[in-house]
């Protein structure tokens, strides 16, 4: 596996870094960049076929209030990039310790500048006519949906990390009853679903309150979702995060003896976990592998929903019933992650006689509410009511 990206570059082109970066941190961060372009290019098109429209904004210009807005953002910039910066160069010390990493003074400084610079960039292009403005004065803006985007990734992220977070610690409460504050601040441990629900009803509460129908937010924001969530699989699986299947002891079929043995049964060597035991002759971090090989599930999910995606993206213009794509996603990725469960490793409980991870309930109520939008669409489309 290749917990880092210096173990995929000497892989692939024997090439290694000055510095460390994290390969799940990075494949996140691609999840976050490919939903922003996707739900930037669907609010786009939305507010084209007049679903969704510019809003008119009472806001404060000027040089005075430039200056301001230029100085706060750029300072939180640098509090962005010093800590993440931090965490994704100097991994070691905030994994042996990450409460103790978050809250001291410990960062990157070049990381905090370059993220300062950038954000200060940033309110200069969008602002800079302001600075002919000597008085600060109240005007009326228009603000385009897709505008709205770099305040809601914000938003929605920081949302995502708290429910995920919150989900994983509801899972694993008797780990959390012993240590709180480790469970809490561990880098490691976060929950699909918790991310899901928490990051969508930030998106909803930010567009709802820019005078925007939820059935159309939740049309925009499927194809999205499900490319991010694909995309953060790609890093679970190179990086060998733990989210993998139980042990697999059944020979390949014949039908699929043409895939590589890994994608059948992977024991995930040098995995970042560092879980399984120590692989003979290797010294240092990242030695360990599996005992046997389990079921390659990341990469399942990945191939997926990535795949639906697609499928969603293909046929989206052709979709125009409200409602439609939001209730497909509900139902595909439910589907996907209430089969996937059935051989992943997580802990399990007796509801009406079945043993039931926590993905696995959450999945089939997701499925079950796409179902019911679907009977409520045609329900409507029977008796001739507007959606």
């Amino acid at each position: 596996m290749f917990p880092t990206l210096n173990h995929l570059l000497d892989y692939l082109f024997n090439v290694r870094l000055p510095f460390t970066i994290q390969t799940l941190g990075l494949f996140v961060a691609l999840a976050f960049v490919g939903a922003y372009q996707v739900f930037k290019s669907e609010f786009k098109r939305y507010e084209a076929a007049g679903k969704i429209s510019a809003i008119i904004k009472i806001i404060v210009v000027g040089k005075y209030a430039f200056i301001l807005n230029l100085v706060i953002n750029a300072m939180l910039g640098f509090v962005l990039g010093y800590k993440i910066g931090g965490i994704l160069f100097q991994f070691g010390l905030f994994k042996g310790d990450p409460a103790d990493y978050i809250f001291s003074l410990q960062g990157n400084f070049t990381a905090g500048i370059l993220s300062a610079l950038v954000f200060g960039l940033w309110v200069y292009s969008d602002q800079k006519d302001e600075l002919h403005i000597k008085a600060s004065k109240p005007v009326e803006k228009t603000v385009h949906p897709w505008q709205l985007m770099g305040m809601i990734i914000m938003y929605v992220g920081v949302a995502g990390v708290i429910g995920a977070k919150l989900f994983d610690v509801a899972e694993h409460m008797e780990i959390f009853i012993h240590a709180p504050l480790s469970t809490l601040f561990k880098g490691t441990g976060y929950n699909y679903y918790g991310g899901l629900i928490f990051g969508a009803l930030t998106f909803l509460y930010i567009g709802y309150k820019h005078k925007m129908k939820l059935i159309h937010l939740a049309d925009i924001g499927s194809p999205g979702m499900m490319l991010a969530y694909g995309i953060g699989r790609i890093g679970c699986q190179l990086a060998g995060d733990g989210d993998w299947g139980i042990v697999n002891i059944h020979p390949k079929p014949q039908l699929l003896q043409w895939l590589p043995d890994w994608m059948w049964s992977f024991r995930f060597p040098h995995n970042a976990v560092e879980a399984g035991i120590n692989i003979p002759g290797c010294d240092g971090n990242f030695c360990n592998q599996l005992v046997k090989g389990v079921y390659p599930t990341s990469f399942y999910e990945a191939v997926l929903c990535i795949g639906l995606f697609l499928l969603m993206w293909l046929f989206r213009k052709k979709i125009v019933t409200p409602g439609v794509m939001f209730f497909t996603y509900l139902v595909a990725n439910g589907t996907e992650r209430l089969l996937i469960e059935f051989i992943r490793v997580n802990y399990r409980y007796q509801i009406l006689g079945l043993h039931l991870t926590q993905a696995q309930v959450i999945g089939g109520i997701i499925v079950m509410c796409g179902l019911a939008g679907f009977f409520y669409l045609a329900f409507h489309r029977r008796t001739g009511l507007k959606i």
